[in-house]
């Protein structure tokens, strides 16, 4: 063993290089996982005395579930060379050649297997949800068709290919604009018109003492400047 010191100053050996670990935090947390194996593999055992499929216990931190919004492509790997590691064809544990869930590790060899799985409760507990539906409400379902419809618009609108549909389209999404616009403008007015007449009525309660703000800045200024007045030279 060399007794010369590191580039730093500080005392070194020849192992001084290698990593430490602090092997009691380390055995702690061997302890708590097989603690955690122990637990799942008795409730394994207890399930299956009880012909019941064992599931992943809740957390109290899952959502409800909810329909998919994508479309399943079976056919994305059809034609293609995949690389699987050694031994990846002996049961479902792991990633291997075919439909493969990573929330799960679990790999299936066709696509009613792969279906079936992702309906599960126990793909639906490994991602965070209850298995167990939301009941939809009246806005829900409205605007649940709302957004059916206007996909279903977009849809519409990217298969027109001749020049009369196109310009069809563009006058309906003119004539929208064109409405919304409108209601603006009379919400604007409608406001204006409410605000005026609040104002009037202040006047008509009160007198015409009563300052409404805004009415008398000009003055106000006029007179923190000195100026009570400007004259006139016209005749009466």
């Amino acid at each position: 063993m060399s007794g010369k010191g590191s580039a730093y100053g500080t005392p070194a050996n020849d192992t001084s290089f290698r990593r430490s670990y602090d092997l009691k935090e380390y055995a702690e947390k061997a302890k708590v996982r097989e603690s955690a194996e122990r637990e799942e593999a008795k409730a394994r055992y207890e399930a299956k005395l009880a012909g019941k499929k064992y599931y992943k216990p809740a957390t109290g931190d899952e959502t409800h579930t909810q329909a998919r919004r994508e479309i399943l492509d079976l056919e994305a790997n059809v034609g293609k060379t995949m690389l699987v590691p050694a031994g990846a064809g002996v049961g479902k544990r792991g990633r291997g050649a075919g439909f493969y869930c990573s929330a799960c590790d679990l790999t299936f060899k066709d696509n009613i297997q792969w279906v079936e799985h992702i309906n599960s409760m126990q793909h639906l507990r490994n991602i965070g949800e209850t298995g167990e539906v939301k009941k939809a409400s009246a806005e829900d379902v409205l605007r649940r068709v709302e957004e059916v419809w206007e996909r279903l618009q977009e849809e519409k609108r990217a298969q027109t290919v001749t020049l009369k549909e196109r310009l069809q389209i563009r006058e309906e999404e003119e004539a929208k604009e064109k409405e919304a616009r409108r209601l603006k403008r009379q919400e604007e007015l409608a406001r204006k018109r409410a605000e005026k007449e609040a104002a009037e009525k202040i006047k008509v309660e009160y007198g015409e003492d009563v300052r409404v703000e805004g009415e008398h800045d000009e003055d106000d200024m006029m007179a923190a400047m000195g100026i009570v007045g400007f004259g006139t030279s016209k005749k009466k």
